[in-house]
């Protein structure tokens, strides 16, 4: 639990300097793509070709490619949609997303989510009551794509952790990661990326450096790590601790002008929509055993 912790208190700071300094300035595929080249040249030392099978390296780039390419191509396009806040309440439905996985590895459905997921949406409402445009409810599908390769990449590496050589310390396979993350952004800037807004100040390139370094490098595997060492549902509480951490950065240093009064009812809804959520999952687990 201390990983999860302590990477939460390092991704608390990402989402505003994402919103304050590089969104809608800086070319979002190219600032994902610095972000995992830093992560990647960070783990490439420890990398020890020669201690996993093709198959295994395999799975690692693409549960790679998916929690943090595809996540980081979803996400950093949120931030030309909503607001930092908006983003932020707009993550609360992994948890959720993560449990109807585990539900469809185990072959299980419950309609229960359903009515859930729109009390939810309720709350994205208010938030926005006045003056929603079709950028907001973009944004929040856009948020809902990052938040679903995110649940997806924790609950796979969880699951192909059990299969890793226990000899092998994790750092020194994580680097298949980050390069299978690599490849898909790779292509993704040349297809869809642009060389005309590129970083120009010593404040972008230095937060990117941040950002590649501490917060992708140091932070996804940190986090990874602590989802193989608790169980599903301590991950699925500790998803949701970044909201209330990176809306108090947020709100406190770059946005004091938010309405905090429509922020808080809806994001009470949406929370409300979690917490149901939550309870009917400890209702039906003594069913289940």
């Amino acid at each position: 639990m201390s990983y999860l912790i302590g990477v939460t208190a390092l991704w608390a700071f990402s989402f505003s300097l994402i919103g304050a300094y590089l969104a809608g300035q800086v070319d979002s595929y190219f600032a994902v793509l610095v972000r995992i080249a830093l992560a990647s040249l960070l783990f490439l030392p420890f990398l020890r070709p020669s201690a996993l099978s093709n198959g295994l390296k395999l799975a690692l780039m693409g549960i790679g490619a998916i929690q943090l390419g595809l996540m980081y191509i979803f996400f950093y396009q949120s931030f030309l949609l909503l607001s930092v806040p908006e983003v932020l309440l707009f993550t609360i439905f992994t948890p959720l997303y993560v449990t109807l996985i585990d539900d469809a590895m185990a072959k299980r459905f419950s309609p229960f989510y359903l009515l859930t997921a729109a009390l939810a949406v309720v709350g994205a409402a208010v938030i926005r009551y006045e003056g929603i445009s079709s950028d907001f409810w973009l944004g929040f599908l856009v948020v809902q794509g990052a938040n679903l390769c995110f649940a997806v990449g924790q609950v796979a590496y969880r699951h192909l952790a059990n299969g890793l050589p226990r000899h092998l310390p994790q750092r020194s396979v994580f680097g298949w990661f980050y390069l299978g993350a690599l490849a898909l952004v790779i292509i993704a800037f040349a297809i869809f990326g642009s060389t005309a807004k590129l970083p120009t100040t010593a404040v972008q390139w230095g937060v990117l450096a941040w950002l590649g370094l501490a917060a992708s490098g140091i932070g996804y595997f940190l986090w990874n790590k602590g989802a193989t060492l608790v169980d599903a549902g301590a991950l699925a509480i500790m998803n949701n601790a970044l909201i209330p951490a990176g809306l108090l950065v947020n709100l406190l240093i770059w946005n004091r002008d938010a309405d905090l009064s429509r922020l808080a009812i809806g994001g009470a809804i949406i929370v409300a929509s979690l917490l149901v959520n939550e309870w009917f999952v400890k209702r039906r687990r003594p069913v289940m055993a």
